[in-house]
């Protein structure tokens, strides 16, 4: 691969990012802006802006790659990411957006009216931001490798040092104007590439023939029932506590707007995730080879200058990594943001200066973590997030809106309960040995037992606390429930 095409690429959408956010610092001025661009976002808009936050690195790369080793069985993702959704739909977005809040530590501060929620809420989500950054750092890390020749920390380093400033510059409003736009590029960029594919390979023969390649019994069905039920628990629920999705919501102007935006986030979604599937499949037919060399995850960097050369070959490799570069840099700023919002506001006065020294902060303490640590398969990497996600903030934030009985103390014992168990089976997964290996399927899908015990002690706990209900519950559950009126232009 050219090395001049991967930095054409990459600068291209680093300096494209950069003006669109800078655009967006001439309209943000208010604290509201910074946070929730002044709940002013209008569907079509925030539903591009949430794809764009929302697939990350193991949507980009991580899927295709997950197909290319695994076959049919790796589509279990793409499904489990956008039915969360649906969840989001039915559950969540309309009363989440009611609620008034700015952050998931607000509302879980307003509906237990307890200052120990709001702050074992907070601990959460920033755990769980710095996490889901790391991925889309070793993301990065792994394409500038790849493509350019340089060392792959410098990958890592650009996108923190990118998202630091555009963020810190102009807050949700600023990059809900980068993230609307990245999500079409990323769509773009895997779109033309695998249509050009299909239309150009013509009477190439692939690597395997197809019955090697997408054996009669290989599907979804055949990954083992415990690990299918445990994954699609993580996904489906996990999606349901992901602070960059949630805050998403408090910038719609009102409930009805918000639940529009989640019907039209699924339609993205859905045409996506066609992509990297194709992309999936093709590597599995043309270019196995990747799957046992370690480079999986490149699969959407490699293919169309295997299957395409010459210089249109050149040019669709410049475009996916155009689009694997946004993809970093969205979903990472979509988290920065969050936890931006939720370190200003617990720690340093809810300020906009306070905004943006968290926003820094934010970014360059993932950015130790992923030089630090040596990079598992994306997609994988992702799926534990989710898992943690489910274990954790999910319970409260679904019982919370649809439970009139939760109290604080049992909001926190369930937390608590549900990170320490995930937390453990997630670092003890890959160390066991012996005749403790039984145990390892458990542990390396945690979510289908943590969820449902974090569930039970919320309940008992809360059940046992009924003197310690939230004075003013009825009244919030009111505001959450009762549809508003829709929000007019002013």
């Amino acid at each position: 691969m050219n090395p001049a095409i991967g930095y054409l690429a990459i600068a291209a959408v680093a300096v494209t990012s950069a003006l669109i956010g800078f655009y967006g610092l001439r309209v943000s001025r208010t604290t509201s802006d910074f946070y929730v661009a002044s709940r002013t976002v209008r569907p079509w808009w925030n539903a591009s802006a949430i794809g764009g936050e929302y697939l990350s690195a193991a949507s980009f790369l991580g899927i295709a790659g997950l197909i290319l080793l695994t076959g049919a069985s790796g589509l279990w993702f793409p499904i489990g990411y956008t039915a969360g959704y649906l969840m989001l739909l039915l559950f969540v977005a309309a009363p989440l957006r009611r609620s008034g809040a700015y952050t998931l530590p607000d509302f879980t501060e307003a509906r237990l009216e307890s200052t120990w929620a709001r702050r074992v809420t907070s601990t959460l989500v920033i755990i769980i931001g710095w996490f889901y950054i790391v991925p889309q750092l070793q993301g990065a890390a792994l394409t500038v490798r790849i493509t350019t020749g340089l060392p792959a920390w410098a990958g890592s380093l650009a996108v923190a040092l990118i998202v630091a400033v555009v963020v810190a510059a102009g807050g949700m409003r600023s990059i809900t104007f980068v993230q609307a736009f990245q999500y079409w590029l990323k769509l773009t960029a895997l779109a033309i590439p695998v249509v050009a594919i299909l239309l150009l390979i013509g009477d190439t023969q692939p690597a395997l023939p197809p019955d090697v390649a997408f054996p009669a019994t290989a599907g979804p069905g055949d990954l083992e029932v415990y690990h299918t039920v445990s994954l699609m628990v993580a996904l489906l629920l996990g999606t349901l506590g992901l602070p960059h999705v949630l805050v998403r919501f408090y910038t719609n102007p009102d409930g009805v707007a918000a639940r529009r935006t989640t019907l039209i986030v699924l339609a993205l979604l859905s045409v996506f995730y066609l992509f990297p599937t194709a992309f999936g499949l093709l590597g599995r037919a043309f270019a196995p080879d990747l799957a046992g060399s370690g480079d999986a995850d490149a699969l959407v960097l490699l293919l169309p200058g295997r299957l395409v050369p010459g210089p249109l070959g050149e040019v669709l490799t410049a475009l996916v990594i155009a689009g694997a570069f946004g993809a970093f840099l969205s979903t990472s700023s979509g988290l920065v943001v969050s936890l931006a919002g939720v370190i200003s506001q617990d720690m340093l006065g809810g300020s906009v200066r306070g905004f943006r020294i968290a926003a820094v902060l934010s970014s360059f303490v993932p950015l130790v973590v992923s030089l630090a640590t040596e990079p598992a398969g994306l997609a994988g990497s992702v799926g534990l997030v989710f898992a943690f996600t489910a274990s954790t903030l999910c319970p409260v934030l679904l019982l919370g809106i649809w439970w009139r009985g939760l109290t604080a103390r049992g909001a926190i014992a369930g937390m608590l309960t549900g990170a320490t168990l995930s937390g453990v089976a997630i670092l003890g997964g890959g160390m066991i040995s012996g005749w403790a290996g039984t145990l390892r399927p458990f542990l390396e899908q945690p979510a289908a037992w943590t969820v449902p015990i974090a569930v039970l002690v919320t309940v008992l706990v809360s059940l046992g606390d009924r003197g310690r209900i939230p004075r003013g519950t009825d009244a919030f559950l009111t505001r959450l429930h009762v549809p508003e009126a829709p929000a007019t232009r002013g």
